[in-house]
């Protein structure tokens, strides 16, 4: 049995550490450190066939560990927060994994330099490995989750992949201009337990824009709301305005702002209340008629700042 571990069968004992075929570059002479680096990417950023995949990778849930990592008394190394799911237990040889830190295995990441895993996307980032996992959070080739929020839709890519997902697979109106005025009907007004209407999607100034309408609830006050998010990052968002107009008998209710990028969830930007909120009353106000239909026109133009 291993030093200090329990288990429910007797195993072999195993290296910490396999003879992994690793390339690295070698040091000068009159170098006391030096940093491997890889040229090639595959999954996470590393090329597979050099063992560096296999070694950073969490055998549990098949993504990169970072410190600490944590190793059962045979050598077989985890993340934290797989640790904490197989309850301290080992998955590989079931030996009690206590508190033993793969230093070794830490220290070797540290010398990494590894390209951005969304490299055949665009991105020719080369990275410390301790700070790539933050650069791909952020990174602007991340893909982008599909923008339509009728459904759980877990399709993501690039714009040109969204605008043909949400065209063929949603079937979501396109336009073309930077103006637009739009008729919204509901037979039943009174509905509003988080439906999503309508998403629009504008192409002007070389540049998509997804136009939401919909009912939902702020307390117990039943709304409609309009907002604009602009198929880009947040950077390239700013670069735009837009506003809103909603009214009818000599009355009107305006909105302007600034589009948020779809790398803010529809949810987020909903319930931050930014873009044109039009309370259920008002809206029936502004329908005419008894008030049992809703019939709003909403307008609106985008263009772009100086």
């Amino acid at each position: 049995m291993a030093p200090g571990g329990s288990a429910c069968k007797e195993v072999e004992s195993y290296p910490a550490v396999a003879d992994y075929a690793i390339a690295t570059t070698k040091p000068e002479s009159n170098s006391m450190t030096t940093k491997s680096s890889f040229g090639f990417v595959g999954k996470h950023g590393i090329q597979s066939n050099n063992g560096v995949y296999e070694l950073l990778e969490c055998p549990v849930c098949k993504n990169l560990m970072y410190p600490p990592i944590h190793q059962c008394p045979n050598g077989h190394t985890l993340c934290l927060n797989c640790k904490n799911r197989v309850h301290n237990c080992c998955p590989s040889c079931r030996y009690d994994l206590g508190n033993i830190r793969c230093l070794a295995l830490e220290r070797f990441a540290e010398s990494l330099e590894l390209p951005c895993k969304y490299h055949s996307l665009g991105c020719h980032e080369i990275l410390p490995y301790y700070s790539k996992l933050k650069h791909e959070q952020h990174c602007r080739f991340h893909p982008y989750n599909c923008p339509y929020a009728g459904s759980d839709c877990s399709i993501t890519g690039d714009i040109p992949t969204l605008i043909a997902h949400l065209k063929d697979d949603h079937k979501v109106d396109m336009h073309d201009g930077c103006t637009f005025n739009h008729r919204y009907v509901k037979l039943n007004p009174h509905e509003v337990e988080n439906a999503t209407w309508m998403l629009t999607v504008f192409k002007c100034f070389g540049k998509q824009f997804c136009l939401h309408f919909e009912a939902f609830q702020i307390g117990m006050a039943p709304v409609y709301m309009a907002f604009l998010r602009f198929m880009g990052d947040d950077c390239e968002a700013k670069k735009f305005s837009y506003c809103l107009e909603v009214g009818a008998n000599c009355r009107k209710l305006t909105w302007q702002g600034i589009p948020r990028s779809i790398r803010d969830s529809h949810r987020k930007v909903r319930d931050s209340q930014d873009g044109l909120v039009i309370q259920r009353n008002l809206a029936l106000y502004f329908s005419g008629g008894d008030r049992q239909e809703l019939k709003l026109r909403v307008s609106g133009r985008i263009w772009k700042e100086a």
